[in-house]
């Protein structure tokens, strides 16, 4: 027979809900992943819809609709790695030599901006010294340093390659001098007492402590990076995407440059995910 008082205990006790079963969670996780790539590309036949609408209609003016542009572009798609020699080269080869300038351009902006932040973030009168200096040289567009890197070394390639470190190079320092001044003062301590040498405090405290801050600068940095051969290539002629994208500008070629500006946001995209993903793999083994 119940009683009162075991009648009151079980009428107190809520009932535990049954949790999710592995199908429902199994379901739910298919559900996100689709919708990560659902979601775009919806709105992406969307854009494309519109984009070949007002095109029709004759809204766009002189830029055609996405169905002329698959079919003008069509030759340098299926030309894509055709190298004929001096300036006739297929879209990767345009890339890969805007690639390789980058590549240079950024990584001395890297050494240098590092090496750089380092040193502005632990020494106060470096700091205040060139501080300032900083400030206003990191507002300069990319291309006001192009004629005085031309008049400076007189050839186009180093110029292109001066302007992408010129670009790059700020948001890396600055970013590597916040996070060297925003160490914790419990990890100097700890170092203070342990009686760290200067070299495994730089490696075992320090780095670690301002590699996330680092790498937010150098995912800055490549974009800028990026940006910069584009704009520079347009002027200083020869083999690369921005001079691809002018060249076809000259010769009325509008299709042309849909298509290469699709390759170079793609291309910007892979290299800001390369640069957030080497941050996160290395701070994370750290």
């Amino acid at each position: 027979m119940t009683t009162t008082k075991e009648v009151a205990t079980q009428a107190v006790i809520p009932s535990t809900p049954a949790g999710p079963s592995k199908t429902s969670r199994a379901i739910t996780d298919i559900l996100s992943r689709v919708e990560v790539v659902l979601y775009p590309a919806l709105a992406i036949i969307v854009f494309l819809v519109a984009w070949q609408m007002l095109s029709a209609a004759g809204m766009t003016g002189q830029v055609p609709g996405p169905v002329q542009v698959a079919t003008d572009t069509l030759p340098l798609m299926t030309g894509f790695f055709d190298d004929n020699g001096a300036n006739e080269k297929g879209l990767a080869w345009q890339l890969l030599t805007s690639l390789g300038r980058v590549a240079w351009g950024y990584s001395l902006a890297v050494v240098v901006g590092v090496s750089v932040g380092i040193l502005l973030g632990s020494v106060r009168a470096f700091r205040l010294a060139l501080d300032p200096i900083f400030q206003v040289l990191r507002t300069v567009p990319p291309l006001a340093w192009l004629p005085i890197s031309l008049a400076a070394l007189s050839q186009a390639e180093p110029s292109a390659i001066f302007v992408i470190f010129i670009t790059a190079v700020w948001p890396i320092i600055i970013n590597t001098a916040v996070g060297v001044q925003e160490t914790p003062q419990d990890y100097k301590n700890v170092a203070s007492v342990l009686k760290l040498s200067k070299t495994t405090y730089f490696f075992k405290i320090l780095l670690p402590s301002a590699a996330s801050y680092m790498f937010t600068g150098m995912r800055i940095a490549v974009g800028l990076a990026w940006l910069a051969i584009v704009a520079a290539e347009m002027l200083t002629g020869g083999v690369g995407i921005g001079f691809f994208i002018w060249d076809s500008y000259n010769s009325s070629r509008i299709s042309d440059i849909l298509l290469a500006v699709l390759f170079v946001g793609l291309v910007g995209f892979a290299l800001d995910r390369l640069v957030f993903y080497a941050g996160k793999l290395l701070i994370v083994s750290e």
